[in-house]
Protein backbone atom coordinates (compact mmCIF):
# COMPACT_ATOMS: atom_id res chain seq x y z
CA UNK A 1 0.00 0.00 0.00
CA UNK A 2 1.27 3.22 -0.58
CA UNK A 3 0.76 6.64 1.33
CA UNK A 4 -2.21 7.69 -0.82
CA UNK A 5 -3.95 4.63 0.55
CA UNK A 6 -3.92 5.92 4.32
CA UNK A 7 -7.12 8.04 5.63
CA UNK A 8 -5.74 11.80 6.89
CA UNK A 9 -5.63 10.90 10.28
CA UNK A 10 -3.08 7.95 9.57
CA UNK A 11 -1.05 10.74 7.60
CA UNK A 12 -0.97 12.63 10.29
CA UNK A 13 0.51 10.03 12.30
CA UNK A 14 3.12 8.68 9.91
CA UNK A 15 4.55 12.66 9.19
CA UNK A 16 5.58 12.94 13.12
CA UNK A 17 7.87 9.49 12.66
CA UNK A 18 11.12 10.37 10.78
CA UNK A 19 13.26 10.44 14.01
CA UNK A 20 11.96 7.29 14.67
CA UNK A 21 12.87 6.01 11.09
CA UNK A 22 16.61 6.83 11.47
CA UNK A 23 16.79 5.08 14.59
CA UNK A 24 15.61 1.90 13.89
CA UNK A 25 17.46 1.54 10.86
CA UNK A 26 20.48 2.02 13.52
CA UNK A 27 18.98 0.15 15.99
CA UNK A 28 18.71 -2.59 12.76
CA UNK A 29 21.85 -2.58 12.15
CA UNK A 30 23.15 -2.83 15.90
CA UNK A 31 21.50 -6.05 16.23
CA UNK A 32 22.73 -7.68 12.67
CA UNK A 33 26.13 -6.73 14.16
CA UNK A 34 25.39 -8.58 17.62
CA UNK A 35 24.48 -11.42 16.06
CA UNK A 36 27.59 -11.65 13.15
CA UNK A 37 29.84 -11.50 16.45
CA UNK A 38 27.82 -14.11 18.34
CA UNK A 39 28.12 -15.91 15.35
CA UNK A 40 31.73 -15.75 15.12
CA UNK A 41 32.11 -16.54 18.69
CA UNK A 42 30.31 -20.07 18.39
CA UNK A 43 32.02 -21.16 15.22
CA UNK A 44 35.49 -20.01 16.49
CA UNK A 45 38.30 -22.29 16.86
CA UNK A 46 38.34 -24.97 19.61
CA UNK A 47 34.50 -24.66 19.33
CA UNK A 48 33.48 -28.63 19.95
CA UNK A 49 35.23 -28.37 23.73
CA UNK A 50 33.89 -24.95 24.44
CA UNK A 51 30.31 -26.43 23.06
CA UNK A 52 30.29 -29.08 25.20
CA UNK A 53 32.20 -27.06 28.12
CA UNK A 54 29.06 -25.24 27.53
CA UNK A 55 26.43 -27.62 27.60
CA UNK A 56 27.65 -28.61 30.77
CA UNK A 57 27.48 -25.30 32.36
CA UNK A 58 24.05 -24.87 31.15
CA UNK A 59 22.43 -27.55 32.36
CA UNK A 60 23.75 -26.82 35.36
CA UNK A 61 22.32 -23.37 35.46
CA UNK A 62 18.92 -25.02 33.98
CA UNK A 63 19.63 -27.51 37.08
CA UNK A 64 19.47 -25.19 39.36
CA UNK A 65 16.20 -23.17 38.26
CA UNK A 66 14.25 -26.07 38.30
CA UNK A 67 15.11 -26.36 41.92
CA UNK A 68 13.83 -22.88 42.18
CA UNK A 69 10.84 -23.89 40.36
CA UNK A 70 10.47 -26.91 42.61
CA UNK A 71 10.84 -24.68 45.76
CA UNK A 72 8.36 -22.18 44.17
CA UNK A 73 5.64 -24.89 43.79
CA UNK A 74 5.96 -25.96 47.40
CA UNK A 75 5.54 -22.91 48.77
CA UNK A 76 3.02 -21.47 46.36
CA UNK A 77 0.91 -24.75 45.19
CA UNK A 78 -1.35 -24.75 48.07
CA UNK A 79 -0.54 -28.63 48.08
CA UNK A 80 0.99 -28.84 44.53
CA UNK A 81 4.47 -30.75 44.25
CA UNK A 82 6.99 -30.70 41.91
CA UNK A 83 9.08 -34.00 40.91
CA UNK A 84 12.50 -33.22 39.08
CA UNK A 85 13.63 -35.35 35.88
CA UNK A 86 16.24 -33.76 35.23
CA UNK A 87 17.28 -30.26 34.07
CA UNK A 88 14.43 -29.37 31.79
CA UNK A 89 11.75 -31.88 32.56
CA UNK A 90 9.31 -32.14 35.84
CA UNK A 91 6.18 -33.42 36.76
CA UNK A 92 3.42 -31.41 38.83
CA UNK A 93 1.36 -33.93 41.15
CA UNK A 94 -1.44 -33.17 43.61
CA UNK A 95 -1.69 -34.86 46.85
CA UNK A 96 -3.79 -37.86 46.94
CA UNK A 97 -6.84 -37.66 48.30
CA UNK A 98 -7.48 -34.41 45.78
CA UNK A 99 -10.39 -34.51 44.60
CA UNK A 100 -10.85 -36.26 40.99
CA UNK A 101 -14.31 -35.35 39.90
CA UNK A 102 -13.91 -34.15 36.40
CA UNK A 103 -14.46 -36.83 34.19
CA UNK A 104 -12.85 -37.24 30.51
CA UNK A 105 -15.58 -38.88 28.28
CA UNK A 106 -12.88 -39.30 25.30
CA UNK A 107 -10.72 -40.99 27.29
CA UNK A 108 -13.13 -42.58 29.56
CA UNK A 109 -11.17 -42.12 32.55
CA UNK A 110 -10.91 -39.08 35.63
CA UNK A 111 -8.82 -36.56 35.58
CA UNK A 112 -4.84 -37.25 36.70
CA UNK A 113 -3.40 -36.35 39.29
CA UNK A 114 -0.29 -35.90 37.51
CA UNK A 115 1.19 -33.65 34.69
CA UNK A 116 4.73 -33.82 32.65
CA UNK A 117 6.14 -30.63 31.78
CA UNK A 118 8.85 -29.60 29.99
CA UNK A 119 10.08 -26.28 30.90
CA UNK A 120 13.13 -25.35 29.03
CA UNK A 121 10.50 -25.55 26.14
CA UNK A 122 7.49 -23.39 28.33
CA UNK A 123 9.89 -20.67 29.10
CA UNK A 124 11.19 -20.36 25.46
CA UNK A 125 7.49 -20.19 24.56
CA UNK A 126 6.14 -17.99 26.99
CA UNK A 127 9.03 -15.26 27.02
CA UNK A 128 8.97 -15.11 22.97
CA UNK A 129 5.28 -14.05 23.32
CA UNK A 130 7.24 -10.91 25.11
CA UNK A 131 8.01 -9.77 21.81
CA UNK A 132 5.01 -10.85 19.96
CA UNK A 133 2.10 -9.97 17.88
CA UNK A 134 -1.32 -11.43 18.73
CA UNK A 135 -3.74 -9.55 16.12
CA UNK A 136 -3.77 -10.49 13.06
CA UNK A 137 -2.68 -7.84 10.24
CA UNK A 138 -3.13 -6.82 6.73
CA UNK A 139 0.88 -7.04 6.73
CA UNK A 140 1.16 -11.07 8.10
CA UNK A 141 -0.89 -12.06 5.31
CA UNK A 142 0.85 -10.46 2.46
CA UNK A 143 4.07 -11.78 3.71
CA UNK A 144 3.45 -14.97 4.97
CA UNK A 145 3.86 -17.05 1.71
CA UNK A 146 0.88 -18.99 1.52
CA UNK A 147 -0.98 -16.06 3.85
CA UNK A 148 -3.88 -14.93 1.29
CA UNK A 149 -4.15 -18.06 -0.36
CA UNK A 150 -4.55 -20.64 2.27
CA UNK A 151 -4.83 -18.38 5.87
CA UNK A 152 -7.11 -15.93 4.80
CA UNK A 153 -9.58 -18.94 4.42
CA UNK A 154 -8.83 -20.47 7.78
CA UNK A 155 -10.02 -17.05 9.61
CA UNK A 156 -13.15 -16.49 7.74
CA UNK A 157 -16.53 -19.47 8.36
CA UNK A 158 -18.83 -20.08 5.53
CA UNK A 159 -16.52 -18.91 2.73
CA UNK A 160 -17.70 -22.00 0.41
CA UNK A 161 -13.84 -22.83 -0.35
CA UNK A 162 -10.90 -23.82 1.73
CA UNK A 163 -8.75 -21.56 -0.31
CA UNK A 164 -9.25 -17.72 -0.92
CA UNK A 165 -8.97 -18.45 -4.81
CA UNK A 166 -10.86 -14.70 -5.05
CA UNK A 167 -8.70 -12.16 -3.24
CA UNK A 168 -10.88 -9.65 -3.74
CA UNK A 169 -14.29 -11.53 -1.70
CA UNK A 170 -11.64 -12.63 1.45
CA UNK A 171 -9.97 -8.85 1.24
CA UNK A 172 -13.49 -7.70 1.62
CA UNK A 173 -14.83 -10.13 4.59
CA UNK A 174 -11.87 -9.40 6.74
CA UNK A 175 -11.17 -5.80 6.18
CA UNK A 176 -14.14 -4.95 8.88
CA UNK A 177 -11.27 -5.84 11.16
CA UNK A 178 -8.22 -6.41 9.47
CA UNK A 179 -5.30 -3.81 11.02
CA UNK A 180 -2.61 -2.94 8.60
CA UNK A 181 0.09 -3.23 11.05
CA UNK A 182 -0.03 -4.08 14.59
CA UNK A 183 -2.58 -2.14 16.49
CA UNK A 184 -0.83 -2.92 19.99
CA UNK A 185 2.97 -3.35 21.21
CA UNK A 186 5.28 -5.20 23.48
CA UNK A 187 5.27 -3.40 26.73
CA UNK A 188 2.31 -1.03 26.25
CA UNK A 189 1.37 -1.17 29.78
CA UNK A 190 3.11 -1.67 33.16
CA UNK A 191 0.42 -3.85 34.84
CA UNK A 192 -2.42 -5.84 33.51
CA UNK A 193 -5.14 -7.62 35.08
CA UNK A 194 -6.52 -11.03 33.23
CA UNK A 195 -9.94 -11.41 34.85
CA UNK A 196 -11.87 -14.88 34.32
CA UNK A 197 -15.45 -15.58 35.08
CA UNK A 198 -14.72 -18.29 37.94
CA UNK A 199 -17.57 -18.38 40.69
CA UNK A 200 -14.69 -17.98 43.14
CA UNK A 201 -14.23 -14.50 42.58
CA UNK A 202 -17.26 -14.02 44.75
CA UNK A 203 -15.74 -15.21 47.78
CA UNK A 204 -13.31 -12.24 47.10
CA UNK A 205 -13.56 -8.40 46.83
CA UNK A 206 -10.46 -7.75 44.35
CA UNK A 207 -12.43 -5.25 42.48
CA UNK A 208 -10.70 -2.01 43.46
CA UNK A 209 -7.28 -4.02 43.00
CA UNK A 210 -8.25 -5.29 39.36
CA UNK A 211 -9.38 -1.42 38.62
CA UNK A 212 -6.46 -0.14 38.92
CA UNK A 213 -4.40 -2.38 36.95
CA UNK A 214 -2.86 -0.42 33.69
CA UNK A 215 -4.73 -2.28 31.69
CA UNK A 216 -7.89 -4.80 32.47
CA UNK A 217 -8.84 -7.89 29.74
CA UNK A 218 -11.67 -10.06 30.61
CA UNK A 219 -13.70 -12.95 28.37
CA UNK A 220 -16.63 -13.94 26.42
CA UNK A 221 -19.92 -13.00 27.96
CA UNK A 222 -18.43 -11.69 31.62
CA UNK A 223 -21.11 -8.74 32.79
CA UNK A 224 -19.28 -5.78 34.37
CA UNK A 225 -21.42 -3.73 36.00
CA UNK A 226 -22.28 -2.38 39.52
CA UNK A 227 -24.10 -5.79 41.52
CA UNK A 228 -20.35 -7.61 40.69
CA UNK A 229 -18.33 -4.40 41.16
CA UNK A 230 -16.90 -5.54 44.54
CA UNK A 231 -15.73 -8.78 42.74
CA UNK A 232 -14.36 -8.29 39.23
CA UNK A 233 -14.45 -4.16 38.57
CA UNK A 234 -15.42 -1.87 36.37
CA UNK A 235 -12.73 -1.41 34.01
CA UNK A 236 -12.96 -2.15 30.16
CA UNK A 237 -9.87 -2.32 28.11
CA UNK A 238 -9.91 -6.00 26.23
CA UNK A 239 -12.39 -9.09 25.92
CA UNK A 240 -11.20 -11.99 24.08
CA UNK A 241 -14.24 -14.01 22.88
CA UNK A 242 -14.82 -16.81 20.88
CA UNK A 243 -16.93 -17.22 17.82
CA UNK A 244 -20.36 -17.61 19.51
CA UNK A 245 -19.96 -15.01 21.76
CA UNK A 246 -19.06 -12.76 19.22
CA UNK A 247 -22.67 -13.02 17.61
CA UNK A 248 -23.72 -11.32 21.13
CA UNK A 249 -20.97 -8.67 20.92
CA UNK A 250 -23.22 -5.88 21.22
CA UNK A 251 -24.89 -6.87 24.22
CA UNK A 252 -21.58 -7.39 25.42
CA UNK A 253 -19.95 -4.57 24.78
CA UNK A 254 -22.45 -2.30 26.11
CA UNK A 255 -21.59 0.44 28.07
CA UNK A 256 -18.46 1.03 26.70
CA UNK A 257 -17.67 2.39 23.26
CA UNK A 258 -13.66 1.95 23.68
CA UNK A 259 -13.72 -1.77 24.90
CA UNK A 260 -11.51 -3.51 22.13
CA UNK A 261 -13.07 -7.04 21.47
CA UNK A 262 -10.48 -9.77 19.73
CA UNK A 263 -12.46 -12.43 18.45
CA UNK A 264 -10.74 -15.98 19.00
CA UNK A 265 -11.04 -17.71 16.37
CA UNK A 266 -13.17 -16.97 12.93
CA UNK A 267 -15.32 -14.14 11.47
CA UNK A 268 -18.07 -14.12 8.77
CA UNK A 269 -20.37 -12.52 7.58
CA UNK A 270 -23.34 -12.04 10.06
CA UNK A 271 -20.17 -11.19 12.37
CA UNK A 272 -19.09 -8.50 9.94
CA UNK A 273 -22.46 -7.06 9.86
CA UNK A 274 -22.79 -6.52 13.87
CA UNK A 275 -19.21 -4.67 13.52
CA UNK A 276 -19.77 -2.37 11.40
CA UNK A 277 -22.67 -0.94 13.61
CA UNK A 278 -20.48 -0.71 16.48
CA UNK A 279 -17.97 1.97 17.87
CA UNK A 280 -15.82 -0.27 19.47
CA UNK A 281 -12.24 -1.74 18.22
CA UNK A 282 -12.88 -5.23 17.13
CA UNK A 283 -9.86 -7.37 15.63
CA UNK A 284 -9.23 -11.60 14.83
CA UNK A 285 -6.59 -13.04 17.34
CA UNK A 286 -3.39 -14.50 15.71
CA UNK A 287 -1.50 -16.81 18.00
CA UNK A 288 -0.75 -20.57 18.56
CA UNK A 289 -2.97 -23.48 19.80
CA UNK A 290 -1.25 -25.23 23.14
CA UNK A 291 -0.22 -28.61 22.95
CA UNK A 292 -0.20 -29.21 26.38
CA UNK A 293 -0.94 -27.37 29.57
CA UNK A 294 -4.94 -25.22 29.98
CA UNK A 295 -6.91 -24.88 26.94
CA UNK A 296 -9.62 -22.41 26.10
CA UNK A 297 -9.86 -18.32 26.25
CA UNK A 298 -8.74 -17.63 29.56
CA UNK A 299 -4.68 -19.20 28.07
CA UNK A 300 -5.27 -16.55 25.06
CA UNK A 301 -6.24 -14.48 27.17
CA UNK A 302 -2.52 -14.57 28.76
CA UNK A 303 -0.91 -14.64 25.42
CA UNK A 304 -3.02 -11.89 24.43
CA UNK A 305 -2.28 -9.78 27.66
CA UNK A 306 1.90 -10.99 27.88
CA UNK A 307 2.02 -9.49 24.39
CA UNK A 308 1.43 -6.26 25.62
CA UNK A 309 2.09 -6.21 29.52
CA UNK A 310 4.59 -5.97 31.82
CA UNK A 311 2.88 -7.80 34.46
CA UNK A 312 -0.26 -9.64 34.46
CA UNK A 313 -1.99 -10.86 37.75
CA UNK A 314 -4.71 -13.62 36.60
CA UNK A 315 -7.86 -13.05 38.56
CA UNK A 316 -10.90 -16.28 38.32
CA UNK A 317 -9.41 -18.44 36.47
CA UNK A 318 -7.92 -21.77 39.11
CA UNK A 319 -9.81 -23.28 41.17
CA UNK A 320 -8.63 -23.94 44.87
CA UNK A 321 -8.25 -27.06 46.80
CA UNK A 322 -11.57 -28.61 47.70
CA UNK A 323 -13.38 -27.06 44.62
CA UNK A 324 -16.57 -29.54 43.92
CA UNK A 325 -18.09 -28.20 40.12
CA UNK A 326 -17.21 -25.67 37.59
CA UNK A 327 -18.62 -22.12 38.53
CA UNK A 328 -19.21 -19.07 37.07
CA UNK A 329 -19.81 -15.82 38.72
CA UNK A 330 -22.69 -14.69 36.73
CA UNK A 331 -24.77 -17.70 36.15
CA UNK A 332 -25.25 -21.12 37.37
CA UNK A 333 -22.42 -24.16 37.49
CA UNK A 334 -21.78 -25.59 33.89
CA UNK A 335 -19.24 -27.96 32.23
CA UNK A 336 -15.69 -26.32 31.15
CA UNK A 337 -12.01 -27.07 30.85
CA UNK A 338 -10.44 -29.68 33.33
CA UNK A 339 -9.42 -27.39 36.11
CA UNK A 340 -6.91 -29.64 37.84
CA UNK A 341 -4.84 -29.56 34.36
CA UNK A 342 -5.39 -25.59 34.30
CA UNK A 343 -4.31 -24.80 37.74
CA UNK A 344 -1.40 -26.96 37.22
CA UNK A 345 -0.06 -25.42 34.34
CA UNK A 346 -1.25 -21.74 35.58
CA UNK A 347 1.02 -22.81 39.16
CA UNK A 348 3.96 -23.64 36.53
CA UNK A 349 3.55 -20.28 34.91
CA UNK A 350 3.61 -18.48 37.99
CA UNK A 351 6.36 -20.12 39.32
CA UNK A 352 7.82 -19.12 35.84
CA UNK A 353 7.34 -15.52 36.46
CA UNK A 354 4.64 -15.61 33.62
CA UNK A 355 1.51 -14.20 35.57
CA UNK A 356 1.05 -13.83 39.29
CA UNK A 357 -2.26 -16.09 40.43
CA UNK A 358 -4.76 -14.41 43.24
CA UNK A 359 -7.48 -16.50 44.66
CA UNK A 360 -9.78 -17.00 47.56
CA UNK A 361 -7.11 -18.84 49.38
CA UNK A 362 -4.77 -15.99 48.51
CA UNK A 363 -7.21 -13.08 49.56
CA UNK A 364 -5.50 -12.89 52.58
CA UNK A 365 -2.15 -12.73 51.54
CA UNK A 366 0.94 -10.14 51.68
CA UNK A 367 2.37 -9.01 48.65
CA UNK A 368 5.55 -11.04 48.57
CA UNK A 369 6.67 -12.41 45.31
CA UNK A 370 10.48 -13.49 46.59
CA UNK A 371 9.43 -17.42 46.39
CA UNK A 372 8.72 -16.50 42.24
CA UNK A 373 12.64 -16.98 40.74
CA UNK A 374 13.71 -13.62 39.94
CA UNK A 375 13.88 -11.80 36.57
CA UNK A 376 17.53 -12.65 36.35
CA UNK A 377 17.74 -15.78 36.95
CA UNK A 378 14.37 -16.61 34.34
CA UNK A 379 16.83 -14.21 31.62
CA UNK A 380 19.40 -16.87 32.25
CA UNK A 381 17.66 -20.02 32.31
CA UNK A 382 15.93 -18.69 29.04
CA UNK A 383 19.36 -18.38 27.83
CA UNK A 384 20.72 -21.58 28.94
CA UNK A 385 17.74 -23.42 27.10
CA UNK A 386 17.74 -21.24 23.93
CA UNK A 387 21.32 -22.79 23.64
CA UNK A 388 20.63 -26.26 24.18
CA UNK A 389 17.56 -26.13 22.00
CA UNK A 390 19.77 -24.68 18.76
CA UNK A 391 22.64 -26.95 19.81
CA UNK A 392 20.05 -29.87 20.08
CA UNK A 393 19.03 -29.24 16.36
CA UNK A 394 21.88 -28.62 14.91
CA UNK A 395 21.73 -24.50 14.69
CA UNK A 396 23.73 -21.66 15.49
CA UNK A 397 23.60 -20.59 19.00
CA UNK A 398 23.26 -16.70 18.60
CA UNK A 399 20.90 -15.04 21.01
CA UNK A 400 18.86 -12.54 19.35
CA UNK A 401 15.21 -11.28 18.78
CA UNK A 402 15.04 -12.57 15.33
CA UNK A 403 16.97 -15.96 15.48
CA UNK A 404 13.51 -17.79 15.17
CA UNK A 405 12.66 -15.64 11.84
CA UNK A 406 11.61 -18.63 9.56
CA UNK A 407 9.84 -15.87 7.03
CA UNK A 408 11.27 -12.15 6.12
CA UNK A 409 9.57 -9.09 4.78
CA UNK A 410 9.34 -5.96 4.58
CA UNK A 411 6.48 -3.24 4.28
CA UNK A 412 6.54 0.69 3.97
CA UNK A 413 5.78 2.32 7.37
CA UNK A 414 3.69 4.14 5.52
CA UNK A 415 1.67 0.94 4.67
CA UNK A 416 -1.76 1.27 5.07
CA UNK A 417 -5.18 1.29 5.13
CA UNK A 418 -6.76 0.97 8.87
CA UNK A 419 -9.34 -1.73 9.00
CA UNK A 420 -12.80 -0.76 8.17
CA UNK A 421 -15.19 -0.95 5.34
CA UNK A 422 -17.02 1.61 2.87
CA UNK A 423 -20.21 0.34 4.07
CA UNK A 424 -19.94 1.04 7.69
CA UNK A 425 -22.27 2.61 9.99
CA UNK A 426 -22.07 6.35 10.55
CA UNK A 427 -22.06 5.43 14.37
CA UNK A 428 -18.86 3.54 13.88
CA UNK A 429 -17.34 5.87 10.98
CA UNK A 430 -17.61 8.44 13.76
CA UNK A 431 -16.46 6.69 16.28
CA UNK A 432 -12.67 6.11 17.57
CA UNK A 433 -12.62 2.70 16.97
CA UNK A 434 -9.58 2.92 15.47
CA UNK A 435 -7.52 4.74 17.61
CA UNK A 436 -4.81 2.25 18.65
CA UNK A 437 -3.95 1.87 14.56
CA UNK A 438 -3.46 5.39 14.87
CA UNK A 439 -1.18 5.93 17.58
CA UNK A 440 1.78 7.02 17.00
CA UNK A 441 4.90 6.15 19.14
CA UNK A 442 5.65 8.59 20.70
CA UNK A 443 2.42 8.43 22.87
CA UNK A 444 3.12 5.04 23.73
CA UNK A 445 4.92 4.14 27.17
CA UNK A 446 8.61 5.07 27.40
CA UNK A 447 9.72 1.16 27.55
CA UNK A 448 7.58 0.17 24.71
CA UNK A 449 9.14 3.23 22.59
CA UNK A 450 12.47 1.43 23.77
CA UNK A 451 11.62 -1.95 22.51
CA UNK A 452 10.21 -0.86 19.61
CA UNK A 453 13.89 0.85 18.55
CA UNK A 454 15.77 -1.99 20.30
CA UNK A 455 13.55 -4.40 17.58
CA UNK A 456 14.20 -2.28 14.63
CA UNK A 457 10.83 -1.59 14.28
CA UNK A 458 10.32 -5.48 13.30
CA UNK A 459 6.99 -7.28 14.16
CA UNK A 460 6.87 -10.71 15.37
CA UNK A 461 4.07 -13.39 14.53
CA UNK A 462 3.91 -16.96 14.39
CA UNK A 463 3.38 -19.25 11.77
CA UNK A 464 1.95 -22.47 12.60
CA UNK A 465 1.82 -25.15 15.35
CA UNK A 466 3.23 -24.83 18.55
CA UNK A 467 6.60 -24.49 17.11
CA UNK A 468 9.32 -21.71 18.72
CA UNK A 469 11.27 -21.40 15.10
CA UNK A 470 8.41 -20.78 12.88
CA UNK A 471 8.07 -16.42 13.16
CA UNK A 472 7.20 -14.70 10.46
CA UNK A 473 8.97 -11.33 10.97
CA UNK A 474 8.29 -7.96 9.39
CA UNK A 475 10.48 -5.24 8.71
CA UNK A 476 9.48 -1.27 8.41
CA UNK A 477 11.59 0.08 5.88
CA UNK A 478 10.52 2.68 3.53
CA UNK A 479 11.09 1.56 -0.13
CA UNK A 480 13.65 4.36 -0.77
CA UNK A 481 15.73 3.13 1.54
Amino acid sequence: MTRAHLQPAALAAVKRRPTVALLLGLALAFCLTVLSIQSSFFAAPGAPSRRLDLDAGDVRELAGFQSRVQQCVARRGLGLTADIIDHCKLVLKFPEGTNSTWYNTQFKIFEPLEYKYDVCETILLWEQYRNMTTVLTREYLDVRPDGWLDYAAKRISQLGADKCYNHTLCDELLSILLPAKPPFHPRQFATCAVVGNSGDLLKTEFGQEIDAHDAVFRDNEAPVNKTYAKHVGLKRDFRLVVRGAARNMAPILKGSSDEALIIKSLTHKEINAVIKELPNPVYLFQGIVLRRGAKGTGMKSIELALSMCDVIDMYGFTVDPGYTEWTRYFSPPRKGHNPLQGRAYYQLLECLGVIRIHSPMRAQRVEDWSDIPSKKEIRRAHAAAFRLKRHETGQPAELGPFSNCKVWGTVDPDYGPVSGTSDMSKARKNSNYSKWELLPLEKLRREAQEHYIQMGGVSLYKMDGNKLDDLVCVRHQHSSS
